[in-house]
């Protein structure tokens, strides 16, 4: 038996630890990963539904579809991809003041619109969804601005 070599009875201890140790480890490392997730896709809807209402604010459709229909376009198209994953409820509202466009959905010129996405993604990290109610990570982004004075259609 050489000096530094462990005794007879600790070999293979290292690989029982590290067996009994792994799976709670790389679950925690899998559970920050997906809270990151979880607020870099926050953060890319929120800036998604500010492109979208920029865009409303304008008064301008993409030509081959309504208005509110382009404006779901430009929120796609902002999404990076996240769009279809967190499953969004759009509502919007209109503050309508005296205009001749004002009865339509996004409202007429000058008016203030709220365009707000809620949205709902489904945890796959067991110790992370044991956190939200039914495994899931609800929010809600906004954006508010007053549409433009351009010329009625």
């Amino acid at each position: 038996m050489t000096p530094h070599a462990p005794p007879r009875r600790a070999r293979g201890s290292a690989v029982v630890e590290m067996a009994i140790i792994a799976p709670l480890a790389f679950l925690l490392v899998i559970g920050v990963i997906e809270f990151s997730l979880v607020f870099f896709t926050t953060l890319t809807m929120q800036y998604a539904v500010r492109e979208g209402a920029r865009y409303a604010t304008t008064g301008r459709n993409d030509g081959t579809n309504t208005q509110l229909v382009s404006v779901m376009n430009v929120i796609r198209s902002n999404s990076a991809g996240y769009l279809d994953s967190v499953c969004p409820v759009l509502s919007v509202n209109g503050t309508a003041r005296t205009s001749s466009n004002s009865g339509t959905l996004l409202g007429g010129p000058g008016d203030v619109i709220v365009l707000r996405l809620d949205c709902t993604w489904k945890l796959a990290t067991p110790i992370v969804a044991a956190v939200f109610p039914n495994g899931e990570y609800k929010f809600a982004v906004a954006a508010t601005m007053q549409n433009e004075w351009y010329p009625s259609p």
